[in-house]
C-alpha cells in the first residue's frame, strides 16, 4: 500500500478517538463507516477482522468504534487474544444508514 494516498484516518492508522479524527457531527469518519458497512451484511453483525487489501483492521479504529457505541466487543478469540472481535450495535447501523 506504499505509495497510495488514503483517508486522513485509514484502518491502518487510526488514532484514538481523543485525537480529533472523529467528525463534528458525531458520526464516523470515512475509515470508520467502511469498516462499520462490512458488518451490515454479515450473520450477527459481525465486523471484520482484516480490511478489503487484506491488512488487519487497527486496534484504535476498532477502540475508536467501541467508545462511541457502535460497535461492541462479542466474544474473546482464544487463539488470538489480541483481536477485538465486535459487531455492530443498533446505534452503528443506525450512525451509517443516515450517510
Amino acid at each position: 500500500m506504499a505509495g497510495l494516498e488514503r483517508d486522513r484516518c485509514t484502518e491502518s492508522d487510526a488514532p484514538e478517538p481523543s485525537e480529533g479524527c472523529e467528525s463534528e457531527t458525531g458520526q464516523p469518519n470515512a475509515a470508520q463507516r467502511r469498516y462499520l458497512i462490512r458488518g451490515l451484511s454479515q450473520a450477527g453483525g459481525k465486523l471484520p477482522l482484516f480490511d478489503s487489501d487484506g491488512q488487519h483492521i487497527h486496534p484504535a479504529l476498532v477502540r475508536a468504534c467501541i467508545a462511541h457505541g457502535w460497535a461492541e466487543p462479542w466474544f474473546g478469540n482464544p487463539l488470538k487474544t489480541d483481536w477485538l472481535v465486535c459487531k455492530l450495535t443498533e446505534k452503528g447501523r443506525h450512525a451509517v444508514s443516515e450517510g
